[in-house]
């Protein structure tokens, strides 16, 4: 069910690639006319603010991404279409690929929007179809159980989990101090339909550690209760160390609002230009993505703005030092370690 707002606008659009459809007819004419190009839909609600959001994001892949049409679809104006393909919240985006539904994705993830975009555009193959495609999942998959010593497959994420199961599963690696990451597999419709055929496991969540298949609550339950859980999964490390390592993951280290790809405020895209302009590598860590190390960074580093730069695991400052450096010609040392 929508949640209806009082406030209804629209607004222009001025890039070919980037539409706005309003009836089921034109949305039907726009997947015929795209053929096996990628359409990016977007089921939107104008009083939505994280809908406001996702149609800038939109916009900015529209531009480095002239080959897919996106598409904004306001879910309450053409219901058919919304019925159709269950859209019950928005923001929702659905991929399509010669007029079929590929992939979905429900909520405001930006990073996860990108990426969904960046690999389906560049698919020969239409996903879930033909032995290729079939590889390519496997490998996936077996990429994503490997991605952290624990895995834990489940609705939502940490912060926001979006099913009684996977909240219990949270609660619990949280009560045992597990160390562990996530993937939400309501983000990749590929991902959590082959999951459950790749490791025969129909349900979810679904806990892997070192790539092998635990199980799901009933068997953490278990686990906890029988005190093999800690033996069973890696403990946690402390805040502090975390932040150790990962700003002493590069020589160069930015904490940022978005990514290299994709700034989410505007001094972090103009520190991203400078740091560009050295030529010199660096890495970046997204604070937006994780609540806890966008707290803890402030009280560890003493310092309360972002982005924040770090050479060498040391603290060198944020935008306005970084501009001081630049604007001196000292940059580039510094980032190197020679100052």
């Amino acid at each position: 069910m929508f949640v209806r707002g009082k406030d209804r606008t629209s607004s222009g659009f001025n890039m070919a690639n980037l539409v706005e459809a309003t009836s089921p007819q034109q949305f039907e004419e726009l997947l015929q006319k795209a053929g096996k190009s990628l359409v990016v839909v977007h089921f939107l609600a104008p009083w939505a603010p994280q809908c406001t959001q996702m149609n800038d994001v939109m916009a900015e892949l529209a531009k480095e991404n002239s080959q897919v049409t996106f598409v904004k679809l306001e879910a309450e104006a053409v219901p058919e279409v919304s019925e159709k393909y269950e859209i019950s919240s928005v923001p929702t985006f659905l991929f399509f690929k010669n007029n079929q539904k590929v992939d979905r994705l429900d909520g405001a993830h930006a990073p996860e929007l990108t990426k969904k975009v960046q690999r389906l555009s560049s698919a020969a193959v239409p996903m879930g179809t033909g032995v290729a495609a079939k590889e390519d999942l496997n490998e996936r998959l077996k990429k994503l159980v490997n991605a952290a010593p624990c895995m834990l497959f489940m609705k939502g994420s940490p912060q926001e989990p979006r099913c009684g199961f996977s909240r219990q599963i949270v609660e619990l690696f949280k009560q045992h101090s597990i160390q562990y990451s996530s993937f939400d597999i309501l983000s990749d419709e590929e991902v959590r339909q082959g999951l459950k055929t790749f490791f025969n496991w129909p349900t979810y969540p679904q806990v892997y550690v070192n790539g092998e298949l635990v199980g799901g609550l009933d068997i953490v339950k278990e686990l906890a209760e029988s005190g093999e859980l800690e033996h069973t999964c890696p403990k946690a490390v402390t805040l502090e160390n975390r932040l150790k390592s990962l700003i002493s993951k590069k020589n160069v280290m930015l904490f940022m609002k978005g990514n290299k790809e994709m700034a989410k405020c505007g001094f972090s895209r103009q520190i991203l230009e400078m740091l560009n302009s050295t030529g010199v590598e660096y890495d970046t860590f997204d604070i937006l993505q994780d609540e806890e190390v966008r707290q803890g960074l402030k009280t560890f580093s003493n310092w309360p703005t972002y982005p924040q730069l770090y050479v060498k695991g040391e603290l060198i400052g944020g935008h306005d030092i970084v501009k001081e450096l630049k604007e001196s010609g000292d940059l580039e040392a510094v980032l190197k370690g020679e100052n």
